[in-house]
């Protein structure tokens, strides 16, 4: 079984502000995303790893030196969503013995191995692919227009999902490339693949698999990493 990892990174992190994109920020020693690409490095069911970057991306070479060069690369597009299809396409064209992919955010630093092998354990087994997935532990309140509370919406059946998130490749480029072309907004690919008329499976995931969004997530990832440190 061939399993390649993609990683979308060509994301200007406009919510998070600043003039380098967060991807590239320095987290223990590293950038963000090289942390995210050697949680799957070393992993021995995986076959490879494609990053995909901005066109005009500036700082892939530099910031991840050696790393760089362990990994594919291919330009993404206007969209997370199109950068997902393009790097899709790309894996589907250079290694067409590919079975499944694992698709991660770039800015989730912290993927705990056990998270992983528990996604591969589990996820391998659906034919709709899986998720790693969190159930909603705080109280969700709807808003109204001036951001008032108009109701408390029931957590029991909600699950926050995570990357990564592994799907068959052929099932998950017809089911991005369908939601494309319906305009649907692929807010993850899991997402894609419900509009195709699929059930992913949950997975637990782990609360130390934070996405870096604020500039105080930093300073939390920075304290789940600090025990490992930097490594070669």
């Amino acid at each position: 079984m061939n399993i390649q990892v993609l990683i979308p990174a060509a994301g200007k992190g406009s919510r998070f502000g600043g003039s380098v994109v967060k991807q590239y920020l320095p987290i223990a020693g590293r950038p963000v995303l090289a942390h995210s690409i050697r949680a799957f490095r070393f992993h021995p069911l995986l076959n490879g790893i494609t990053v995909v970057l901005a066109e005009n991306d500036q700082w892939f070479d530099s910031s991840l030196g050696a790393l760089a060069g362990t990994v594919e690369t291919v330009t993404g597009g206007d969209t997370r969503a199109r950068s997902v299809y393009n790097g899709l396409r790309h894996i589907s064209e250079l290694h067409p013995e590919t079975d499944w992919v694992l698709v991660h955010d770039a800015a989730r630093p912290c993927l705990p191995a056990e998270c992983l092998d528990r996604l591969l354990d589990e996820g391998l087994d659906s034919e709709s692919g899986a998720i790693l997935a969190m159930p909603v532990a705080d109280t969700l309140k709807q808003a109204g227009t001036g951001q008032e509370v108009i109701g408390t919406l029931d957590r029991n059946d909600l699950w926050q999902a995570q990357t990564p998130q592994l799907f068959p490749l052929r099932l998950l480029m017809k089911a991005m490339a369908g939601a494309l072309d319906a305009g649907f907004e692929v807010t993850d690919e899991a997402s894609a693949v419900e509009h195709a008329g699929m059930q992913p499976r949950l997975v637990m995931g782990s609360i130390a698999n934070i996405k870096i969004t604020r500039p105080e997530d930093l300073a939390v990832a920075a304290a789940l990493l600090a025990p490992a440190g930097p490594t070669d």
